[in-house]
């Protein structure tokens, strides 16, 4: 049974998430965000207006999901006012995206991939700082 490229790419990234931390698997869900928006991106320069609106439409409720489900990860009882600003962010957010996707309009996929941009190197920085921190095994 010949297993293709596609089909070891898939069985890595599903041991990748199975295995990852939950602050790796809040990076990599950054890093989904941010693939999709450069979908939307890329989806603006298709000169079929049927596959760009496609592709910017079904890219970027793909980007809105995972900001959905980044949101409703937070701890609003014990996270106190990160978890509140960061809710207001990621509804900031998607709203853009809302508005990207009725009208069209590049300037807000750009924005919110710079502010998510913005948010995952925070994230990762964080990751790399509480790792230097850990005691090794």
């Amino acid at each position: 049974m010949k297993t293709t490229l596609a089909g070891h790419a898939k069985i890595y990234k599903t041991a990748s998430v199975s295995t990852a931390s939950p602050g790796k698997i809040v990076l990599m869900l950054f890093d989904g965000c941010l693939q999709r928006l450069a979908r939307v991106e890329h989806g603006f320069g298709m000169e079929s207006v049927v596959q760009r609106n496609e592709e910017i439409h079904n890219n970027l409720l793909v980007a809105q999901n995972i900001l959905r489900e980044l949101q409703v990860s937070l701890d609003m009882e014990r996270g106190g006012d990160f978890s509140k600003t960061m809710y207001s962010l990621y509804d900031f957010l998607i709203e853009h995206l809302i508005k990207a996707n009725i009208k069209k309009e590049i300037s807000y996929v750009q924005e919110v991939a710079r502010l998510v941009q913005e948010v995952r190197d925070a994230w990762s920085q964080m990751l790399d700082e509480v790792a230097k921190d850990s005691p090794s095994v």
